[in-house]
């Protein structure tokens, strides 16, 4: 996996954290997700999840910080993902990649630990990110 990749765990100033729900064509499943992707030759990765946020949203980020940084495979490869909070977001209109998500929704902490436990979070870099945050809480924004 030649780019990093990377996620948010996005929040609002009452907490609540910014999923999509998505279909996955390769498993055939849908689910509740964070924003991801990968960083384009160049970009930061802290850049490239700006650029994903909003794309894949239409909120953007006006501040990110790391949350964690892990190799998702290492037995079979060298994929690097990283995962940032997301604060001070505002709404800059409909994403412009709308078949990134069939809907956009803000759920409270306790919902998204519901939504995990129920197996509604199957995508792996989205539950590493949010069983993260929900465990070990936000950092400080840089």
């Amino acid at each position: 996996m030649p780019r990093p990749s990377t996620t948010a765990v996005v929040t609002d100033a009452e907490g609540r954290i910014l999923l999509m729900w998505r279909h996955r064509f390769i498993t055939d499943e849908w689910g509740w997700e964070v924003p991801a992707g990968w960083a384009d030759p160049g970009e930061a990765p802290a850049d490239a999840i700006r650029r994903e946020i909003e794309e894949e949203t239409g909120w953007r980020a006006s501040r990110v910080s790391e949350l964690m940084s892990y190799n998702a495979l290492s037995g079979l490869s060298t994929m690097r993902f990283t995962a940032y909070h997301a604060i001070e977001c505002t709404y800059v209109g409909p994403p412009s990649d709308p078949s990134e998500s069939t809907r956009i929704e803000w759920f409270m902490p306790e919902e998204v630990a519901k939504l995990i436990a129920n197996g509604q979070v199957p995508d792996g870099p989205s539950l590493t990110a949010l069983s993260f945050y929900l465990a070990v809480g936000p950092r400080s924004p840089a």
